[in-house]
C-alpha cells in the first residue's frame, strides 16, 4: 500500500472516530464554574478533564495510524476485523469529507483554547473576599378589589356583627424591601420586611445560612417558607394568579415560620429536595415565639423535572413533587397562655378581604395532624398546566372524633404572544418570564409613535376546599377564576382576576350557612 493512501486512511479514520464521538456521545453541556459566590458569574466552561481526555486520545490514535497500521505477522494472532478500519471503504471516502472532518477537529481545538483562556483569566482575576457583601432589592404590589355582588350570607362571613357587604378597596398588597449578601465564601444572609401596613411592618425572609456544602446543599436558619405547596413556594412575583389557591393558604397560612431547613439538588438537576423543622406560630410581627409547648412541625418535599427540553431553552418541561408535614400543636392551650393553639385552618376567598370567610376556628384537643400534598406541572410551549391536591388528617383526644380536611386546584395558562413559563430546576419552582418585546410607547423621529405590546397571558383556575368534618364546620368553598396578565417587562406587569365563588356547610352566622359572590381584582406590580 502506498504512503498516500495510508495518510488518507489515517486521517479519515481519525475523522470517523471524532464523528462517532461527537454524534453518539451526549454533548457536554456548559456548566457554571464557581470559584465561590464572589467569582465572576460570566465565566463558564465545559468539563475540561473530559474534553482534554477525548482530544488526547484522538491525537494518540492519529499518531499510531500515521506511524504504521498494525500488520499481522507469522507469530502474531490474527487481527479481528473490528480492530481495523475498512481500508477499502476509507479509500473510497471523498476528499471533501476528509477536509470537513479535519475542519471540525480544528474548531474543537480552537474552542478548547478559548475556554481555557477564559478559565485562566477568571482564575487570575479572582480575589478572595475581604468582607461580607451587600445588595438591595424589593417589590411594590398595588391592588384594587371590587365586590359587585354577593348574597347576604357573605356579608355576615365578612362582618359577623353587622352583616355589611364586603367593601371595595384600593390598597398596597406588598411594599417589600430586602437586603441580602454573602459572608465570605461559605455563608449567606437575607433580611426582608414588608411595609404594606405602615403601622405594623412584618418580617418575611429573615435568616442566615451556610452554602457550598457537600451534595449541592444549603442550610438556612431563621424565618423562611415551609416546604409545602408549590404555589406558596413560588415567589409572588412569578405566580399566574393574584392570590394563592384556597387549599394552599389554608394548610400553610402565610407559609413562613422560624425553622432550620436544608435545600439540595442533584448534579443533573433532575431532582431537588428540602427538609426541616419549624415552629407552628406565625411570628412575622412579633419576631419571637414564647411558650413552654414548642408546637413544632417536620416538613419535607421531593421534586423532580424528568423532562426538560434544553434545545428549546426550556419551552417544554414536566415537574412533579410530593410534600408532607407532621405537626404537634398544643391542643390544651388555655386562653391566658403566652402562645395559642395552632390547630386552626382558614383562608380568604382568593382575594383580599377583611375576614377569612371559611375558618375552622381553634380545634380543641388536637395534638397531632399530618398534611400530605402532591403537585404536577406541565409546560408545552406557550401552554402551562398545573394542579395540586392536599389532605389534612387530624387526631384528637378526650373522646373527640378525628377529622379530615382536603382540597385542590387545577389551572391552565396560555401566552397569546408566544412566551413560556420558566422553571427553576434547582428549587422546583417558577422563575421569571422574559417578554419577547417590552411594552413601550415613545415618539419616533418622523412625528409619529413607536411602541411594543409586551407579553399577554390568559389563564383559568378552579379551586376547592373542604374544612367541614365531624363537629367542625369551617365551610366548603368552590371558586372559578379567569385571569389576564400583561407583562410590561420582565420586572413589571399588570394582573386582572374575575372570581366567582360559592360557600356552603359553614357554621351558622346569624342563621346563614353559605352564599355566593363575584369579585374583580387588579394588581400593578414591579420588582427590582
Amino acid at each position: 500500500m502506498s504512503m498516500f493512501p495510508n495518510k488518507i486512511a489515517s486521517t479519515v479514520a481519525a475523522g470517523l472516530l471524532l464523528y462517532g464521538v461527537t454524534t453518539f456521545v451526549t454533548p457536554v453541556e456548559a456548566q457554571e464554574t464557581y470559584f465561590s459566590s464572589y467569582a465572576a458569574e460570566q465565566y463558564s466552561a465545559p468539563p475540561q478533564d473530559d474534553f482534554s481526555r477525548r482530544l488526547m486520545d484522538l491525537e494518540r490514535r492519529i499518531d499510531q495510524l500515521d506511524a504504521a497500521p498494525p500488520q499481522a505477522g507469522p507469530m502474531s494472532p490474527p487481527i479481528p476485523g473490528s480492530a481495523m478500519p475498512n481500508m477499502q471503504n476509507i479509500q473510497n471516502v471523498p476528499t471533501t469529507n476528509v477536509s470537513h472532518l479535519m475542519e471540525r477537529i480544528e474548531r474543537l481545538e480552537a474552542a478548547q483554547t478559548a475556554q481555557s483562556a477564559n478559565l485562566a483569566k477568571a482564575m487570575a482575576e479572582y480575589e478572595p473576599p475581604k468582607k461580607p457583601t451587600f445588595k438591595i432589592g424589593g417589590r411594590v404590589h398595588f391592588d384594587t378589589w371590587d365586590f359587585p355582588t354577593n348574597t347576604p350570607g357573605i356579608g355576615y362571613f365578612e362582618n359577623p356583627t353587622t352583616g355589611d357587604d364586603p367593601q371595595n378597596r384600593w390598597a398596597f398588597r406588598r411594599v417589600r424591601l430586602e437586603t441580602s449578601g454573602d459572608i465570605f465564601e461559605t455563608m449567606l444572609w437575607r433580611i426582608q420586611v414588608d411595609f404594606a401596613d405602615p403601622s405594623e411592618p412584618s418580617i418575611k425572609d429573615v435568616y442566615i445560612g451556610w452554602d457550598e456544602l457537600p451534595g449541592n446543599t444549603t442550610v438556612l436558619l431563621g424565618n423562611q417558607k415551609r416546604p409545602l405547596g408549590l404555589d406558596h413556594l413560588n415567589s409572588s412575583r412569578y405566580n399566574i394568579f393574584m392570590e394563592r389557591p384556597l387549599v394552599i393558604e389554608a394548610f400553610n397560612e402565610d407559609a413562613r415560620r422560624l425553622g432550620l431547613c436544608a435545600y439540595s439538588y442533584s448534579d443533573d438537576l433532575v431532582y431537588n429536595w428540602r427538609y426541616g423543622i419549624f415552629n407552628l406560630e406565625n411570628v412575622s410581627q412579633s419576631g419571637a415565639y414564647i411558650g413552654d409547648a414548642f408546637q413544632g412541625s417536620g416538613n419535607a418535599r421531593l421534586a423532580s423535572s424528568p423532562w426538560y427540553d434544553d434545545s428549546s431553552d426550556g419551552r417544554g418541561w414536566y415537574h412533579w413533587a410530593i410534600a408532607g408535614m407532621v405537626a404537634n400543636p398544643d391542643g390544651d392551650a388555655l386562653s391566658n397562655a403566652p402562645h395559642s393553639n395552632q390547630a386552626r385552618f382558614r383562608t380568604r376567598p382568593e382575594a383580599r378581604t377583611s375576614s377569612r370567610w371559611i375558618d375552622t376556628r381553634t380545634i380543641a384537643d388536637c395534638h397531632w395532624y399530618e398534611v400530605l400534598g402532591v403537585e404536577s406541572m406541565l409546560n408545552v410551549g406557550a401552554w402551562n398546566f398545573c394542579g395540586e391536591y392536599q389532605a389534612n388528617f387530624l387526631q384528637r383526644d378526650n373522646g373527640r372524633s378525628d377529622a379530615t380536611f382536603h382540597g385542590g386546584y387545577l389551572q391552565v395558562g396560555y401566552f397569546l404572544t408566544g412566551e413560556h413559563m420558566v422553571l427553576d430546576r434547582k428549587s422546583g419552582t417558577l422563575d421569571r418570564v422574559h417578554p419577547y418585546e417590552n411594552f413601550f410607547l415613545v415618539p419616533d423621529c418622523y412625528g409619529g409613535c413607536g411602541g411594543g405590546w409586551g407579553a399577554w397571558q390568559v389563564a383559568a383556575r378552579i379551586s376547592y376546599l373542604d374544612l367541614t368534618d365531624q363537629d367542625i364546620q369551617g365551610g366548603l368553598e368552590t371558586n372559578a377564576t379567569l385571569g389576564l396578565n400583561w407583562f410590561w417587562t420582565s420586572h413589571s406587569k399588570m394582573q386582572f382576576n374575575a372570581i366567582y365563588g360559592d360557600i356552603s356547610e359553614h357554621a351558622p352566622v346569624n342563621g346563614y350557612t353559605g352564599g355566593n359572590f363575584w369579585i374583580l381584582g387588579c394588581r400593578f406590580m414591579v420588582d427590582f
